[in-house]
């Protein structure tokens, strides 16, 4: 794994981890505008933390199939907790040879299976980063909202002075928050504060979102006013490797769907489907409804799919 600019020579350890992709796989070059993340001559770069230690981590492909992923940190715990999440995150480990068997010739989606048979999320190593950030998105276009989300990271990320990496705000500083602070920011009133109390759960522990009992951190989620199905859905998407999980309410869907509906004829007026009737036309591919979503969307050439996909 070459070194490049900023790697971090500071820490006390480095350990790295060769894996072999359990399906297709491609380490994406594409990092997202938020710039967590960083690409450098081939290898990702990221900034993730255990607890409060801070933790550098770069992943490269060095072959087809073989990704190696190395972590610096201070203690062996941190670096192999950070390992872990970047394979979640990753989603090297994901088994899609179950969904490209049954689905390859599928009228929806088999063309985009086949074409694209390694697709998967855009997933985050950070379960409460894709929350805070789903909430982020809510309601405008994807542009707006990595511009929100790098003004918090430049007021309340975490850093790292030996690589120059930031990481996004922990749950705990944006539990303390002022949501007048998370205006400041581009949020709306409605949004500061719904990021606000979902920072609180988390950081208090009410909700874990390790917890491998999802849906009990998901209803606590949606019982707080401006968190609904869209937002808990779209983060156990990116941020729980929960492929069934179809964000039905994006309005990508929506219009697609319609679309669909309307026999596929190209915009037409009110080409709009609900939010049950996109649910309806997923459930045959459970468990991979998420997936299966991706797929439809990249197929149809939609600009939602390059945010979601990896």
């Amino acid at each position: 794994m070459g070194g490049g600019p900023g790697v971090a020579r500071g820490y006390a350890l480095e350990i790295r981890c060769e894996v072999r992709p359990r399906w297709t796989f491609r380490l994406s070059r594409r990092v997202g505008l938020d710039r967590v993340a960083r690409m450098r001559g081939g290898v990702l770069h990221r900034l993730l933390h255990c607890d409060e230690q801070p933790v550098v981590v770069r992943v490269a492909q060095t072959a087809a199939d073989r990704v190696l992923i190395g972590a610096q940190a201070d203690s062996r715990e941190a670096a192999e907790w950070a390992i872990e999440r970047m394979r979640v995150g990753l989603g090297v480990d994901l088994d899609l040879r179950p969904f490209y068997d049954r689905f390859r010739f599928d009228p929806l989606i088999g063309a985009a299976v086949r074409a694209n048979p390694g697709l998967r999320p855009h997933g985050r190593p950070d379960a409460f980063e894709a929350l805070a950030w789903t909430v982020c998105e809510q309601l405008i276009e994807y542009e707006r909202a990595a511009a929100i989300q790098r003004r918090l990271v430049a007021k309340l990320g975490r850093r790292c002075a030996i690589s120059g990496l930031a990481n996004s705000p922990s749950a705990a500083v944006l539990a303390r928050q002022a949501p007048a602070l998370l205006e400041s920011c581009g949020l709306s009133e409605t949004r500061a504060i719904a990021l606000v109390k979902v920072a609180r759960e988390v950081a208090s522990g009410r909700v874990d979102l390790s917890d491998p009992d999802h849906e009990r951190g998901w209803q606590r989620l949606r019982s707080i006013r401006g968190v609904g199905s869209w937002t808990v859905e779209t983060m156990a998407f990116t941020g729980q490797a929960r492929l069934d999980q179809l964000p039905a309410g994006d309005l990508a869907y929506l219009k697609l769907v319609g679309q669909l509906r309307a026999g596929g004829r190209g915009p037409v007026p009110r080409a709009r489907a609900t939010e049950e009737e996109v649910r309806e036309l997923f459930a045959p591919y459970a468990p991979y409804a998420g997936l299966a979503g991706l797929h439809a969307l990249s197929g149809a050439g939609n600009a939602a799919a390059m945010r979601l996909a990896a």
